[in-house]
């Protein structure tokens, strides 16, 4: 009997692909028997995930764009049902934090730039992948929160708001699409050792607190993702919509008031690289 995991035949478009949770995510895909569209800002990152999909003996076109640009994004959904004759997947992963410091003091920029990314840019990929799901009867949509959107973050604020409104974006339109047959759901994921959240792994001390309030004792590598992105990509999944899954260890059972999290914000804020495309 085939497994209700198997993605055989379908095609899969991952934002903020080009590392991180994103890249970690198209890999499983693949694996799993999808063609992926990968996209990011940079091309070259993205040829770099296509090659090496491709070395396993996977097939995956790699399409740079930018979430915030519509164009863009129509373009690349395009690409990719030219490439591989139709969408049936969309991960909505790529995300920004532009602002580490009190909520009330970032400005409209930075407030802008964040939910343009992190929100309207969901939507945006979701209103160009639609056509294409409907052409195939039916699809699924993951869109990547945090459990930053379940609880607020000390410095974190205008991330934890972008963060809760996917949530909020996602039982919307599981409702709106659910006559159409494309669920919608979310992954909630908690401490992963990515680029984006390196100022709170990097730093020993930061580590050992954020760890001991983790039940799990460890924070995530990427990879611990992919088996709930596997579930909602797939028919096992027929039957949810409107859905997070919460992927962080037993956190949320505790609290996120960590010791040293505060001073790991600042380090943050110092850092060119802490903005990106992984969530």
């Amino acid at each position: 009997m085939q497994s209700s995991f198997d993605l055989s035949g379908k095609v899969a478009l991952v934002t903020g692909a080009s590392r991180g949770i994103g890249e970690a995510i198209a890999h499983g895909l693949a694996a799993a028997g999808a063609a992926v569209v990968l996209t990011a800002r940079r091309q070259g990152d993205l040829d770099a995930v296509a090659a090496a999909i491709a070395a396993t003996g996977g097939r995956a076109l790699a399409v740079a764009a930018h979430s915030g640009d519509e164009a863009a994004v129509r373009a690349a959904v395009a690409a990719g049902v030219e490439a591989f004759g139709g969408l049936d997947i969309l991960v909505n992963n790529a995300a920004t934090n532009p602002h580490f410091g009190p909520l009330l003091a970032a400005d409209d920029a930075a407030w802008d730039k964040t939910l343009d990314t992190n929100v309207k840019g969901y939507v945006r990929w979701v209103r160009a992948a639609l056509p294409a799901m409907r052409a195939r009867g039916g699809g699924k949509v993951i869109n990547l929160s945090s459990i930053l959107g379940r609880r607020a973050a000390h410095g974190m604020g205008v991330y934890c708001v972008s963060k809760a409104a996917v949530l909020m974006l996602t039982q919307a339109l599981a409702i709106e699409l659910a006559p159409e047959q494309v669920q919608v759901n979310a992954i909630a994921p908690g401490f992963v050792r990515t680029r984006f959240s390196a100022s709170l792994w990097d730093e020993p001390r930061r580590a050992a607190a954020l760890v001991s309030r983790i039940p799990q004792r460890r924070i995530a590598e990427p990879e611990a993702i992919v088996g709930a992105a596997l579930y909602l990509a797939s028919a096992a999944s027929d039957f949810c919509t409107g859905a997070t899954l919460e992927v962080d260890g037993g956190q949320l059972a505790g609290a996120l008031a960590i010791p040293g999290f505060a001073e790991a914000v600042t380090a943050m804020a110092a850092a060119p690289a802490a903005s990106g495309d992984d969530a």
